[in-house]
């Protein structure tokens, strides 16, 4: 089995980095702007036919579900991208834009609707296209569409019971979403016409004023199907060389545009299977059949030949959906992890002196985790890359740009790296948001500046996590007067214990940034800030405030479980708060293995190398957490050898012992598991094995027992002063009105403050 010497050391290290107790400071990206003016990264740089006004580059942040029905971008699709233009990137990229409407049947949607833009229905879409490239021009931006061939195997397989057709791919490869469920091979007829639909979709888009195309050719996508002999095993037919579906469709684009007209090409470095699982290719059912993808020189090779043929710009990452956390870095992969495959390319260019057809160097895009301006700067400056690419920063903070240019980096709103907003908002049947932006897909609701309030109200604000915090602030640029108060001596709330791991420093940029805002908000007398305030319903009552805010979070929750005088306990919350409540403990058993107990454990494992057990309840640890996220956690647990055990049940607790019953039935999912996703509650997947109940008992040693079983809305506050009429208006939002995330309580913040 080949394997990678450069692809084995990065993957390696996207898990272990935070070990380092000195050297993990150099992975995690911070706003700082030690290196302003950013003279490199707002500079010019010209790709084929046209010239961008700076480096910056907007990554294919998903458009879906942002269209009408018929596929044409409507004024949610439109706005979203004209904020971006405003705030001052240099290149827009889109999200999918399948061109195999009936052909893969994994794109399009029962009755023939569509939850993607469409470029290649009819003349009834062009006017959505012509009004985007119109608005993204008018802030000195460009624009490319993202093509794409199909989804294949990493498509919805509904549309075996839909529409009676199974899913497709390059060979007879398993879906993703359900591996019992085959996709068939494309036909070469079939294959011959997706390079003709991306011909004209091509053609189309420079008719439209749409600056350059961008081929979605990367992650495991039908281009990387057919362009990948891990997917690609066809011994046949003249598609069974690998690299000739991409090349005839450079051709083709050519072809039915011009030669001045710009091809971008997204592609992985490798698919990193082998790298990922290593022996258990071969033992996995779903995996076994791809063990033999591109190698880094075959990649290499095949870039060479895609831009003899046409290809102006690539960006470059690693990975596949079958290790999703790395196309999609994390919280918890560090700061510009993909520099090193980047500047591997731009290396091999130089060396080999590849140059595009205008007869130029071929720019390579940095990817991964690029949203600290000191960072990409650096990047620009040592030459790791041309231009970087930013997609989830951009939706956190439209004006990064712009902030960045003008110097008012802590400024920035940062991206979290949860994922829950941009990627698992449409996973679950939504369109793409931001938990830290509201604003985020609603930029044709609300206004980037706020309405002036037409009455000014005194409000109390209760609680100064994310949601108070958020509420706070946008209600005082309406005009309101704010007063927040705050029982502790630190604003932030569940922020301040979450950013404690090393691999949350993403999250502590955000909690600086909301302490540095507020913080201003404050001495311009915008904001009153009381901390170490804890006010009775009475004694808020008593002040006359004419609405009040309850913001106060969550209690957490702890079962009463036989014996557990018997062992020494804390709650997750607060060992992160204060880890030297671990004491001397060496075993940890952390029960609960939702997101805050599998990131602790984490967290355990790798910073202070304790042994740790989690002990979970339900068939799946990190139920409804993203794919990445929940996948880049399971897979650097098992690799420190963190046992997780689902399906247990702690029956009760010895003297320094955990005593569970697990369900040790065949069907029981395997905990680590990483390949394959967790559906949402509402897919049903028929050919899923049933689970038995074959409970056995076990008896854990333990020096420390860190519940993590989950927290409760603290609504009583906010019926405390329901109950006495404290004022005439009284509302509770964020994690007090239904604990969850950082989405949830902005979300609600943001709306409250906007109407109030």
């Amino acid at each position: 089995m080949k394997r990678d010497e450069l692809v084995m050391r990065l993957t390696e290290g996207y898990g272990n980095w935070v070990s380092g107790k000195e050297s993990a400071e150099k992975y995690m990206g911070r706003m700082t702007q030690n290196l302003y003016p950013y003279d490199v990264m707002f500079s010019p740089v010209k790709i084929n036919g046209i010239t961008l006004k700076n480096r910056i580059v907007m990554a294919p942040m998903g458009n879906i579900n942002m269209c009408e029905e018929t596929g044409r971008p409507d004024n949610k699709m439109l706005t979203y991208f004209f904020e971006r233009a405003k705030g001052g990137v240099g290149l827009i990229t889109t999200g999918l834009v399948p061109v195999s409407h009936g052909i893969d049947p994994t794109v399009t949607e029962k009755d023939k609707l569509s939850y993607f833009p469409r470029i290649d229905r009819t003349r009834t879409v062009q006017a959505g296209w012509r009004d985007l490239a119109q608005g993204v021009h008018t802030y000195g931006a460009k624009i490319f569409i993202q093509l794409t061939a199909g989804l294949g195997r990493v498509g919805n397989p509904q549309c075996l019971v839909n529409e009676l057709k199974f899913p497709k791919s390059a060979s007879l490869n398993p879906n993703f979403y359900m591996s019992q469920i085959p996709c068939l091979p494309f036909s070469d007829i079939s294959i011959n016409k997706i390079i003709k639909n991306i011909g004209q979709a091509s053609a189309d888009a420079k008719a439209f004023g749409i600056d350059g195309v961008y081929l979605h050719g990367h992650e495991g996508y039908l281009i990387d199907q057919l362009t990948n002999p891990a997917f690609n095993r066809r011994k046949i037919g003249k598609y069974a060389d690998w690299q000739r579906f991409g090349i005839e469709m450079i051709k083709e684009i050519r072809r039915r545009t011009d030669a001045s007209y710009p091809i971008m090409y997204r592609i992985d470095l490798s698919c990193a299977l082998n790298e990922t699982y290593g022996d258990d290719m071969e033992n996995i059912p779903s995996l076994k059949k791809f063990t033999n993808g591109r190698s880094v020189e075959q990649t290499l090779e095949y870039m060479k030949n895609l831009a003899a043929a046409g290809v102006d710009i690539f960006d470059v990452d690693l990975g596949c959906y079958d290790n999703w956390w790395l196309p999609h870095p994390p919280a918890g992969m560090p700061a510009g992890c993909f520099l090193e495959v980047a500047k591997y390319v731009k290396d091999y260019f130089a060396k080999n002196k590849i140059l595009s057809n205008a007869g130029v160097e071929i720019p390579i895009v940095g990817v991964g985790k690029l949203a600290y301006p000191d960072l990409a700067e650096k990047a620009l400056r040592d030459g790791m890359c041309d231009m970087i690419m930013l997609g989830r920063g951009l939706l956190a903070d439209p004006e990064w740009p712009n902030k960045a240019y003008s110097g008012r980096v802590s400024e920035i709103c940062p991206c979290i790296g949860c994922q829950e907003g941009c990627i698992n908002e449409f996973v679950n049947g939504g369109h793409p948001q931001c938990a830290v932006n509201p604003r985020t897909s609603f930029e044709h609701i609300f206004p980037s500046n706020a309405p002036k309030a037409e009455k000014i109200k005194n409000i109390a604000v209760l609680g100064a996590g994310p949601a108070g915090i958020f509420f706070a602030l946008e209600a005082s640029k309406r005009g309101h007067k704010v007063t927040l108060f705050e029982k502790s001596d630190k604003v932030g709330g569940k922020t301040v214990c979450g950013s404690v791991p090393k691999g949350k420093f993403d999250f502590d940029n955000y909690r600086i940034y909301l302490e540095n805002t507020l913080n201003r908000a404050c001495d311009e007398g915008k904001i009153k800030l009381e901390l170490n305030s804890q006010l009775t319903a009475d004694q808020i009552k008593d002040r006359n405030f004419d609405a009040v805010i309850t913001a106060i979070g969550t209690k957490s929750f702890v079962p009463q479980i036989k014996g557990v005088e018997n062992v020494k306990t804390v709650i997750a919350t607060e060992l992160l708060c204060d880890p030297s409540k671990m004491g001397d403990a060496e075993n940890i058993v952390i029960v609960g293995g939702g997101v805050v107990g599998c990131e602790t454990a984490y967290w355990l494992s790798y910073e202070y190398a304790k042994k740790v057990t989690v002990v979970e309840m339900l068939p799946y640890m990190m139920e409804g957490v993203c794919t990445a996220n929940r996948g880049h956690l399971l897979y650097y647990m098992k690799r420190n050898n963190v046992r997780l055990m689902n399906m247990t049940k702690v029956t009760s607790f010895s003297e320094n012992c955990v005593n569970v019953a697990q369900n040790k039935h065949k069907n029981v999912p395997n905990p680590y598991n990483t390949w394959q996703p967790v559906l949402p509650k509402n897919v049903v997947n028929p050919l899923e094995p049933k689970i038995g109940l074959e409970y056995e008992s076990e008896t854990i040693p333990t020096d420390l027992v860190v519940f993590a079983t989950g927290s409760k809305a603290d609504d009583r506050l906010f019926y405390e002063l329901q109950a006495i009429n404290a004022a005439s208006e009284i509302y509770n939002i964020g994690d007090s009105l239904k604990g969850g995330s950082v989405l949830e309580a902005t979300r609600t913040a943001f709306r409250l403050a906007r109407e109030i």
